[in-house]
Parts: C-alpha cells; structure tokens; sequence
C-alpha cells in the first residue's frame, strides 16, 4: 500500500490575503489525491484552512523552533527539521528576498520546495490566480471555475440577517461610519448585525443602536456570518470571509483595484468610487445597490 502523500503549504499573512490563497490550496487539495495537507501560518488565520475542510493540520508560524529557518547559520530544531523532511512536497507563500527560508529547506533536507510569490500587482490578474502562479511549475492551473465557489457551508440561514463591517485594514478604505449607521436604519424589518474588531475598538467605533459580533474567533464568525442573509462591507478580510461563506454581498472600494483584490465569486457585487476617496460615495448609490443585494438573498 502506498504511503500518503504529504503536503505542507506555509502562509503567513493577514486574514484577506489568505483567504484569496485558499483556491490555491484547494487545488493541491484536489490534484494530490488523498494527500495529507498541513498549513503553517498564524493559528488564528491558518485555522480557516482546517475549517474549510482544506488542511488536516496546522502549526504555528511564530513558534520559537521556527525562527532559525529564516537566520543563516542558526541550529534547527532537529524536531522540526525531521517533521520538515516528512512532506514529499512544501510549498511557501514566504517573502524570501535573500533566499534564507530557501537555503534553511535545503539544509534540512526537504525533497521538493516550490515557492509562490506572495506579492500581488495592482495591475495584474486576479490576486488568487497570481498566488497560485508558482504552481504552473508543477503543472497545476488555477482556472477561472476555481476562483467561483464558497470555501465554507452555509449555516442555517436566518432571513432578514445582515450583518455589516464598517472597518478594512486601512481608514482610506472606509465609508464613513455615520453613512453605515444611517444605511442600516433603512432596512426597517431587518436583524442588523454590526461586525466590529480591535481595530474599530481602536478607533473609537461604538454601536449602539444594533446587535454587533465583536472581536470573535475567525471560525466562529465564518459560522455566523454562513448563517446571514446578505453582508455589506469594504475591500477587507472580513468582507472575503463574508463571500467565501457564499453570502450575498455588496463590497465598497475606493483606492484599491476590485479586479484583482475583490473577492471573484458571482454572488459579491462591487461598487467603485472612481476617485479612490470613499468619503465622497454618495449614499444614495450605496443604498440603490446595498437594496438590491439584500432583495436578491
């Protein structure tokens, strides 16, 4: 009987940035069949692999035995090393510029290392298409049918439940919070949920007139959210984690391009401020679509 095969794919990033590597998973997923797929990263984010049905394991990038891998002459944790040496294929999504992680791969001994860049051009393709590009090396394609379906079930869905996330991870990427508040006061007959994190607590963001998930595990709020008739937010991880729970979803981007950072699914619809500068989106617009998607789910 053959062994498993072993597949290890080590992604440290922030929550939309990993999302968006998620369709690249998959896909060593389904073209190694049967294999046994672990994910390095950060705990709280690399779980959304595991949650996903995508990863067996995870591990933790910020684990003391792994800082030597990215040092020169540094002692490797023999441990590590040899759990390392286990996979019969690694792949890293890691910012190598001086080929430090690759050398340290090599000197552990491990059998096949294909590194994806994680640098995504503004002007390019798709933001998951780029991150799986490092994988035409051994002849995988991310096709456009990869990028169309949900990475989580959908939970039992509550009617009438939107859930909204007034953050990103830059202020330049906000609608003002007040045009937030009074758009959710338009949908009289509506459970309105506000999604708020540390950075909106940071922020001095305070809701007060809704029900709102605060500062929840990644897992736990892709459960909620499964469970939501329709998302509105920015270009953000929250908002990739709305789409990849196949809610319905209206996105607001300013600065950044949606052909390449959006999430691809057929169920988001975006809305651009052309000017790059969101506090100008006209809040009529924003309702006209926000009603739509919220008719539509």
């Amino acid at each position: 009987m053959k062994p498993q095969p072993r597949v290890l794919v080590i992604r440290g990033s922030a929550i939309g940035d990993f999302i968006l590597t998620l369709p690249a998973i998959r896909l060593l997923r389904e073209t190694i069949a049967g294999c046994h797929l672990e994910v390095i990263g950060y705990p709280a984010i690399a779980e959304l692999a595991r949650a996903a049905g995508l990863a067996d394991s995870v591990r933790s990038l910020e684990h003391r035995t792994m800082a030597p891998l990215f040092a020169k002459t540094a002692p490797i944790d023999e441990a590590l090393a040899e759990h390392l040496r286990s996979f019969n294929l690694v792949v890293s999504f890691l910012y190598d510029p001086d080929g430090l992680f690759r050398a340290s791969m090599e000197r552990v001994g491990v059998k096949t290392l294909i590194e994806c860049s994680p640098r995504v051009q503004n002007d390019g393709e798709h933001a998951s298409k780029q991150l799986a590009k490092g994988l035409e090396k051994i002849a995988m394609f991310l096709e456009d049918e990869h990028l169309q379906h949900a990475h989580f079930e959908r939970g039992p869905e509550t009617m009438k439940r939107i859930a909204i996330h007034v953050g990103s991870g830059s202020e330049k990427k906000n609608w003002p919070l007040e045009q937030w508040q009074r758009l959710a006061d338009t949908f009289a007959g509506h459970e309105i949920v506000f999604v708020t994190g540390e950075a909106e607590q940071e922020r001095g963001v305070r809701i007060e007139s809704h029900s709102s998930w605060h500062a929840l595990p990644l897992s736990e709020l892709a459960a909620r959210l499964a469970t939501c008739s329709a998302f509105l937010g920015h270009d953000s991880g929250i908002s990739h984690l709305a789409a990849a729970c196949g809610v319905p979803s209206l996105l607001l981007f300013g600065p950044t391009n949606p052909d390449v950072w959006a999430p691809p699914q057929p169920w988001v619809q975006v809305l651009r401020e052309e000017s790059g500068d969101l506090a100008a989106l006209e809040f009529e617009r924003v309702k006209m679509a926000a009603a739509q998607v919220v008719a539509k789910s």
